[in-house]
């Protein structure tokens, strides 16, 4: 996967973050995995390194505030934030690529996994149909049904499983999962449901 933030982004939106407000470590980590819609979610190794760097250029300036240790920005940070107000914009428009294109990602994975169900339930309704027009013994037809019950059951548990691991990780990311896109699905699921019930009883 392509980095987030390019060689020198990260420091240069570390800084801008705190010219919006003093922040601690936690909060900062937070911040950046709210703002890239889970892509990023920061190590404490990656952080407090880079902080402390800007310590030392003098961009930055800690106080302790109980068991927290809040970073402020200072003139000098603030000045080399405003003379890279243009650079600052192309990181938000890259950020903001990075969270639609994880969300693009999670509709393309839920509409596989539909078509893929869709596939094998007409499948096995087809085997279903082709079986029962051949004569054979009750007891191999009624084994074959079973054996097809089988095969749809895992079908859809495969759907389930693919799909609710893909919107659990969208979620757990930071991605908003958008009420349209829910009912989207609801109403796909319907469909499929009613498309199998015209096909068990054709």
């Amino acid at each position: 996967m392509t980095p987030v933030f390019s060689h020198g982004d990260l420091r240069l939106y570390l800084l801008n973050l705190l010219d919006e407000a003093p922040r601690h470590g936690y909060d900062i980590m937070q911040a950046l995995s709210d703002r890239t819609g889970g892509t990023y979610t920061p190590s404490a190794g990656t952080v407090y390194p880079r902080l402390a760097k800007l310590e030392e250029e003098g961009l930055v300036t800690k106080t302790v505030d109980g068991r927290k240790t809040v970073y402020s920005i200072t003139d000098a940070g603030r000045a080399e934030v405003t003379a890279r107000k243009g650079e600052l914009e192309g990181i938000e428009a890259n950020l903001a690529d990075s969270v639609r294109l994880i969300a693009d990602e999670v509709r393309g994975s839920v509409r596989e996994a539909m078509k893929s169900l869709q596939a094998d339930l007409a499948a096995a309704a087809r085997q279903e149909r082709e079986t029962a027009q051949r004569p054979a013994p009750v007891d191999d037809a009624r084994a074959r049904s079973r054996e097809q019950l089988h095969r749809a059951d895992a079908a859809v548990n495969d759907f389930r499983i693919r799909v609710r691991s893909d919107l659990r990780t969208h979620v757990a990311r930071g991605g908003e999962l958008a009420t349209d896109t829910v009912d989207a699905i609801v109403n796909e699921l319907d469909r499929i449901a009613r498309d199998v019930t015209r096909a068990l009883r054709g």
